[in-house]
């Protein structure tokens, strides 16, 4: 069988050495069109959108600083407690989910107290359709690093990457992800157009659910991030995935917004 291989470069141009990438362009991507998708919604609400610069500034950071912090903590406390200057080195790769989601949870709180005019849980539940579209984004641009790689695969749209160098078709994990969020994004946003009444946490509840109950059974097909996690029943990201799940559980069921900030 003949498989697909791929070697597409992670620069979409070169200047000497260096050249922006695809990762960053999706990354980007999934930021602008996540704010065109709250922009309408503040519009269509009656919202202040001159609000929207400091959410947008508030979630970059958020989920920038989450997500690096995420991955020198969650992935390798060692090298990064020994040297943490290297935490600075972003550059250099390094960036784990779950770290940015609990950054953007922060994010949100840090603009609330700015903000004193919005519920957080209001907040949450419409940003969660552009953190599904992001997150889609994001994983489209692991594909264009050839990162993230799948297990070794007979189906037939295993993919060989090229840049591996093992030349062995593999589960294009990466892309299962991305078409999940996708569909989670689309099933997000048609829920909100249908009746904006929604019970307060449904939303942002079956995002986090959706999300890392995705992120969870996918983990089998992906091969592990670091060496630490072969002797491990269930790999870093799945155990960083099961609190989440609680949360969205009782995001949805309604129980968790009493202990919410208002």
């Amino acid at each position: 069988m003949e498989y697909l291989v791929w070697d597409f470069p992670k620069e979409i141009f070169k200047i000497g050495n260096w050249g922006p990438r695809w990762y960053g362009l999706m990354f980007a991507l999934g930021f602008l069109v996540g704010y065109s998708i709250i922009q309408r919604i503040f519009k269509e609400e009656g919202r202040k959108e001159q609000d929207l610069s400091s959410l947008l500034y508030h979630i970059m950071i958020g989920t920038i600083v989450g997500a690096r912090l995420g991955h020198c903590l969650f992935y390798a406390p060692e090298q990064y407690l020994k040297r943490p200057i290297e935490i600075l080195f972003i550059w250099e790769g390094g960036l784990a989910s779950h770290g940015g989601a609990i950054g953007v949870l922060i994010a949100v709180w840090l603009f609330k107290r700015k903000h004193r005019d919005y519920e957080y849980i209001w907040l949450a539940d419409r940003l969660s359709i552009s953190v599904a579209f992001a997150a889609a984004c994001i994983r489209i641009g692991n594909f264009f690093n050839s990162e993230i790689l799948g297990r070794p695969s007979t189906l037939p749209w295993a993919i060989i990457f090229a840049q591996n160098g093992d030349n062995i078709p593999r589960h294009p994990a990466m892309l299962y992800e991305a078409l999940s969020y996708l569909t989670l994004s689309i099933v997000l946003y048609a829920l909100y157009k249908k009746t904006r009444a929604q019970p307060e946490g449904r939303m942002i509840g079956l995002m986090f659910v959706w999300i890392f109950s995705s992120r969870f059974l996918l983990e089998y097909v992906k091969e592990n991030q670091v060496a630490f996690e072969t002797s491990m029943p269930i790999n870093m990201g799945q155990i960083l995935s099961l609190p989440f799940i609680v949360l969205g559980v009782l995001a949805f069921s309604g129980k968790l917004t009493r202990w919410m900030p208002g």
